[in-house]
């Protein structure tokens, strides 16, 4: 029965359709939820740090139960983005209306889709990855795929990586240096990909590319079929999602580093170059993304399995309320600054 407990995190799509049905003040209901209601209870609610025996990892990683709640999300993804564009080609709705119902369909964009396509995308099932990249395309964000496996993974808190938060550094500096950096290395990584076997980066094998026109196809589709509201809308959710996961990528290796050795290179990624947090109500809404040392141990490892580790950094709250204080840069520097600097 405990497992259940994941079915919480359809609360985020389904305050969004109640925000389309109703409308009105509830437009904001799923930005009200995120951002007001979670971090209020979980400044209430107990942590926990218990992990899965390793005895019992591999049942737990094999039931299906847990794929399906990722998957069931897809349909949800689509549907909520397609009823959304169609609301605002076919309706007049006020500005309070357009603009809530934007921030909450943006937010279900970037937790459904982008949070779901990343536990999805580092699975080595080809049709897990290909569901990931379309689960991309609403937040215009297919060139993840590309740089968080093979970059982010890779570079982690270096300043190599685009995507690992810098001390002192405020999460809007931050959102246009991972925003841009890591579309750039996306680019790069295909171009060195190509060139080890002699193909141009002009080719249809750029996967780059691919994710280019599949972006542009959607967007002129949209723009096609539902005019320039619906076209407009689809932008913005877009750009909404992205922040939110770039806020989330903010708050995970804020001013952690690590070490250059004696040969140039870093040290190896360990568990202290993560923030964690293991409030539980954070967790089920993000699919463990919280525990994100074993997550940068073992990326495959499948959310349900992922572990506490007694050595990693934990957040003074969890990710919801985290994601809340980045906001507002001088309170995030004085709870976290003193922190990060304590760490090895």
């Amino acid at each position: 029965m405990r497992d259940l407990k994941y079915l919480i995190a359809y609360l985020v799509p389904a305050s969004a359709l109640l925000g389309l049905t109703w409308q009105g003040a509830w437009s904001w209901l799923t930005v009200v939820l995120v951002f007001g209601i979670l971090p209020a209870i979980e400044l209430y609610t107990p942590k926990s740090i218990e992990n899965v025996p390793k005895a019992k990892e591999d049942d737990r990683a094999s039931r299906t139960f847990f794929d399906w709640l990722l998957y069931a999300n897809a349909p949800l993804l689509f549907g909520i983005v397609g009823w959304y564009l169609w609301t605002l080609a076919a309706q007049t709705l006020s500005l309070g209306e357009i603009t809530g119902l934007t921030l909450s369909v943006g937010i279900v964009v970037g937790t459904c889709g982008i949070n779901v396509a990343h536990e999805l995308g580092h699975r080595p099932n080809a049709a897990e990855q290909v569901l990931a990249q379309i689960m991309l395309l609403p937040a215009l964000y297919q060139h993840f795929f590309v740089e968080h496996n093979r970059g982010h993974h890779k570079n982690v808190a270096t300043d190599d990586d685009p995507a690992s938060a810098r001390l002192g550094e405020n999460v809007f500096r931050f959102w246009l240096r991972s925003v841009l950096g890591g579309w750039q290395n996306a680019w790069a990584l295909e171009r060195e990909r190509l060139a080890k076997t002699n193909q141009a980066a002009t080719s249809w094998d750029n996967a780059m590319l691919r994710y280019s026109s599949y972006q542009v196809i959607w967007l002129v589709a949209i723009f096609s079929l539902l005019g320039w509201h619906a076209f407009l809308g689809a932008i913005s959710i877009a750009i909404i999602s992205f922040l939110l996961l770039e806020t989330v990528n903010y708050i995970e290796h804020y001013g952690l580093r690590r070490k250059i050795l004696p040969t140039g290179r870093p040290e190896p990624v360990s568990p202290h170059h993560s923030w964690n947090s293991d409030h539980e109500l954070g967790r089920i809404f993000l699919y463990e993304l919280t525990r994100h040392s074993d997550h940068h141990f073992k990326s495959t490892r499948k959310y349900q399995i992922l572990r506490h580790i007694d050595e990693s950094p934990q957040l003074p709250y969890g990710y919801p309320t985290s994601i809340v204080i980045a906001m507002i840069p001088p309170i995030w520097f004085r709870v976290m600054n003193a922190r990060a600097v304590q760490r090895p």
